[in-house]
């Protein structure tokens, strides 16, 4: 048997004094794969009440936390809420922004003649519902008074309201663009007299600058980033922030991820402009769900799943409203949002909005040629868990090591054993068949530097089973 040379950390080869030296050596310690902990972070507006400063990450446990920290309403309170109900065990973090300089968006219920009978007046703002009963003869003043107070009492609600002759005002709590998507939809009992008018949320202007916020968090490591803000710019500098912390030399991989409740027409433009295998823009078009829950209750769903590797078909997104019908995308649509980096979802059963799968917006290479490589988002998340997996046993098993001959076989062999590892739980395969492939040898332009090459076989998620039935008569 080869004699091993060993090498002590703390017992020094100068002792002279009799007596028996023992030190702990832990490098050997763990040869298991890593948890695959899925640390989030929510990039979005506070209020001025909020008790927690903007630009300072912040640990959220819960809605009430989310509340105090960044005022109830704003939109960080909203996304958290709709995280922790699609995944109550999220592993949370919010980097919240201040408004910028622009304006609130508005919309305006108007009331119509007094009530000739009773009734109900029924609101929708987004996916909350707001209702307030009305008297027989109650004026339109009267009703709209009443309607603007049933708002107000709802402190969780992303607007506030005002009543002046009939007219009830709602008035985005942040500033900026995202209100301008808020639906609003009211009814009001037939029959009875009166009616209401909805004209929608507009004029929110200029959104903050996600990059302060991104700078803040540049040194640490969140495998999902989820932003409210769905326009171009915005997403360019997540998606450059995403590129910049998951290269070779930072390695803290994320995923960012935003929502479209629109058109299809809107949403392909949006994904195939950012082309990231980094960023993923679910779509649910017509729903009261504002892009912003959606958002943060897809990425909560992803955060969910602890196999990198498997796919996230038909899981539901608790809270989320089913569109109506008609809205729905139809298999056409589906299949078109699919080919262009958009992830479409659909309503399955209950009425649960559910993933169809879970796409990047990566639709072409460098050269503009069709690219699938980085399709499926759980490709890239594979890739990540792989490099972390070989990178921590190379670094718990050789911290302080010397690089002679003997060097490279023992790098191979603890690669080898966590790709071995990776494939039997299915999240590698073929390593047998790959193993020659697996190289590593020494620079030839720096002696205290090793490469290693990794060839990685993802398992794929299975999709699309085809089938032909033979008919025999």
């Amino acid at each position: 048997m080869p004699s091993e040379n060993i090498s002590f950390d703390n017992i020094p080869s100068t002792i002279r004094k009799p007596g028996a030296y023992f030190e702990f050596n832990t490098t050997l310690a763990v040869s298991s794969l890593p948890a695959n902990v899925q640390p989030t972070l929510i990039v979005a507006q506070r209020l001025a009440a909020g008790t927690v400063a903007a630009l300072l990450p912040t640990r959220v446990y819960s809605s009430a936390d989310a509340a105090t920290y960044f005022g109830r309403g704003s939109l960080v309170h909203r996304m958290v809420m709709a995280a922790l109900k699609a995944n109550p065990y999220l592993d949370l973090t919010v980097c919240a922004l201040d408004d910028g300089a622009g304006a609130a968006a508005t919309g305006t219920i108007t009331i119509a003649n007094a009530a000739t009978g009773s009734g109900v007046l029924s609101l929708f703002i987004g996916n909350e519902k707001v209702e307030v009963a009305i008297a027989n003869g109650a004026a339109v003043a009267a009703i709209a008074t009443a309607l603007a107070a049933a708002v107000n009492n709802l402190a969780d609600l992303p607007v506030t309201a005002a009543a002046a002759l009939g007219v009830v005002t709602l008035t985005a709590r942040n500033k900026g663009t995202v209100a301008n998507q808020l639906d609003l939809e009211a009814t009001i009992t037939p029959g009875i007299g009166s009616t209401v008018a909805v004209v929608a949320m507009s004029g929110g202007t200029i959104d903050p600058d996600i990059q302060d916020a991104l700078d803040k968090v540049y040194a640490s490591q969140y495998s999902l980033v989820v932003t409210p803000y769905n326009d171009a710019t915005s997403l360019a500098t997540l998606r450059d922030h995403l590129d910049a912390v998951s290269g070779a030399i930072e390695q803290r991989p994320g995923v960012g991820y935003y929502a479209i409740d629109t058109s299809l027409a809107s949403a392909i433009t949006l994904a195939t402009g950012i082309n990231s295998g980094r960023m993923v823009g679910p779509l649910l078009r017509g729903t009261r769900s504002p892009s912003y829950e959606i958002a943060a209750a897809f990425a909560a769903v992803r955060a969910s799943e602890s196999d990198p590797a498997r796919p996230l078909n038909y899981l539901p997104l608790k809270g989320i409203a089913a569109p109506a019908e008609a809205q729905r995308l139809t298999r056409q649509e589906q299949e078109s949002a699919l080919a262009n980096g958009v992830a479409p979802l659909q309503v399955g059963p209950g009425q649960q909005v559910q993933i169809v799968r879970a796409i990047t917006t990566y639709v072409e290479n460098l050269a503009g040629v069709p690219d699938i490589s980085l399709l499926d988002v759980t490709t890239i998340d594979t890739l990540d868990y792989t490099r972390r997996a070989v990178r921590e046993r190379l670094l718990l098993r050789f911290p302080r090591a010397k690089l002679s001959t003997k060097t490279p076989p023992r790098v191979r062999t603890e690669v080898l054993d966590v790709l071995n590892r990776l494939d039997r739980l299915e999240i590698l395969e073929n390593v047998a068949a790959n193993r020659s492939g697996v190289i590593v040898e020494r620079d030839e332009q720096d002696p205290n530097r090793l490469n290693i090459r990794i060839p990685a076989d993802v398992v794929n998620g299975l999709h699309v089973i085809a089938g032909r039935i033979d008919l025999i008569l």
